[in-house]
C-alpha cells in the first residue's frame, strides 16, 4: 500500500509521481490510523458520523453478475475489514443481503486490543435496512450473530415480519413513520442506541437514498482497476438531488492498479 494523498513530510515523492517511504506492507494499526473516525479538539466524536464504502469498477459498475466480489481483490478486502473492525455498527439493505449472501461480522483480527480501548464488543452489529421485512430469520447473519443484528424499518411494516423478526430474536428498531424508512431517522435511531460509528456498505439503493436525504458524512470508494460493461448499477441509484452534493478528498492510497478514496463533506 503506498500513499498517493497527502504528501507528509516522511512521504517521498520520486520522479515518476509514486511514493516510497513508509508506505511498506501495511498493517491492522497502520490502515486503523489511515481510516480513523474523526475526533473533535475535546477528543469527542461527532456523534453519530455515517460513512459509506463502495467498490467501482473503471466504468462505474458497482457490481458483476449482482455481485460485487468480482470487482474486489486482496488490498481492497483489507480496507473493507479495516472499515468494519473499526465500526460500531454496519449498515446495510435487505436486498444486499439477499445478493452478497451476508453473515454475521467477525472479530477483526488484530483489531481486538483497539475495540476494547474504544469501548467497542468484540465486533460491529449488523443493521439490516428493510421496508417489507422480507427476510429469512434462520440465516446465520439473524441466527448465529457474534453481535446481535438489528433490523431498521418503519413503523407501517408489516406486523407478521415484525413477529417474525422477533419470535427469532431480532431486535426491530423503527425509522419511519410510515410502510418507508427514513435514512436520516436511520442515523438518528442507531445512534441513539450508541451506534455512533456507523458504516454503510450499500447496496447501491440504499446509498442512493443516503445521498438524496444528505446525511452522509464520508464516502470511501475502492476504484477497481477492472471494465464490466453490461447494465450493472452505479454505486449510487435512486432518487436524483436539486445540485451535486460536494465532497473533499481526504486520502489516496494505491496497491495492485486499485486506488482507495476517502472523501468527507466539504
Amino acid at each position: 500500500m503506498r500513499r498517493l494523498v497527502p504528501v507528509t513530510d516522511e512521504t517521498v515523492v520520486d520522479a515518476r509521481g509514486g511514493t516510497t517511504g513508509g508506505d511498506g506492507a501495511w498493517g491492522p494499526a497502520e490502515l486503523a490510523a489511515a481510516y480513523a473516525y474523526p475526533e473533535s479538539a475535546a477528543g469527542v466524536r461527532p456523534v453519530p458520523w455515517l460513512r459509506a464504502n463502495m467498490v467501482s469498477s473503471l466504468d462505474g459498475a458497482a457490481e458483476h453478475d449482482g455481485r460485487s466480489a468480482p470487482l474486489s481483490g486482496p488490498a481492497d478486502q483489507r480496507v473493507f475489514h479495516t472499515l468494519r473492525a473499526l465500526a460500531d455498527a454496519v449498515v446495510i439493505g435487505a436486498e444486499t443481503v439477499r445478493h452478497e449472501g451476508y453473515g454475521p461480522a467477525r472479530a477483526g483480527t488484530g483489531f481486538e486490543a483497539a475495540r476494547a480501548a474504544a469501548g467497542q464488543g468484540v465486533a460491529p452489529a449488523i443493521a439490516v435496512v428493510s421496508a417489507g421485512l422480507d427476510l429469512d430469520f434462520t440465516l446465520p447473519l439473524f441466527a448465529e450473530p457474534l453481535v446481535p443484528t438489528l433490523v431498521v424499518t418503519g413503523a407501517g411494516a408489516p406486523a407478521e415480519g415484525v413477529a417474525a423478526a422477533e419470535k427469532a430474536g431480532v431486535k426491530v428498531v423503527f425509522a419511519g413513520d410510515g410502510a418507508s424508512v427514513d435514512p436520516g431517522r436511520v442515523v438518528a435511531v442507531l445512534g441513539g442506541l450508541g451506534f455512533t460509528r456507523l458504516l454503510a456498505e450499500g447496496g447501491p439503493r440504499l446509498l442512493g437514498q443516503m445521498v438524496a436525504s444528505d446525511v452522509l458524512d464520508e464516502m470511501c470508494v475502492t476504484f477497481s482497476p477492472t471494465l464490466a460493461a453490461g447494465d450493472a448499477q452505479r454505486i449510487a441509484w435512486g432518487p436524483a438531488v436539486p445540485d451535486p452534493l460536494r465532497f473533499a478528498l481526504v486520502s489516496l492510497m494505491e496497491e495492485d492498479g486499485f486506488l482507495f478514496g476517502r472523501y468527507r463533506r466539504a
